[in-house]
């Protein structure tokens, strides 16, 4: 796992670490795609076609950063049409920069929340 550095972590979860695999947050390891909430949560996460945990958790974050593994992806459109008809800011970024990006705006408590697919899943191999 890539270590990462918080400069100044607020309360919440503080992503630790990132790898292939998973993340460790808190200390804690969690394999596959996860939602973080800034305000205390980790939780499991289907991916970038998941926008149902998303919407579940709508009002307790006002910025989403979403990592889509090792290559930044466009949002996908439903998660975009969710993000503008419940009034959240949505940004795209690869995995690595979406952990950092969380863990600024945690330090600057925002209400942030990021959903993050592991740098070696399925939207990182080549295609067949």
């Amino acid at each position: 796992m890539i270590e990462m550095r918080a400069v100044r972590p607020g309360e919440g979860p503080v992503i630790d670490a990132y790898g292939a695999d998973g993340f460790r947050i808190n200390g804690v390891v969690y394999r596959g795609p996860v939602l973080v909430l800034g305000e205390g949560e980790v939780l499991p996460w289907g991916g970038l076609d998941d926008t149902a945990r998303i919407a579940r958790e709508v009002g307790r974050f006002e910025v989403l950063i979403v990592g889509t593994g090792v290559r930044m992806r466009p949002l996908p459109g439903p998660l975009q049409a969710l993000a503008a008809s419940e009034g959240f800011g949505a940004e795209s970024m690869n995995t690595p920069a979406a952990c950092r990006a969380y863990n600024v705006l945690l330090g600057e408590a925002r209400r942030v929340a990021a959903a993050l697919v592991p740098t070696g899943g399925p939207s990182d191999r080549p295609a067949a």
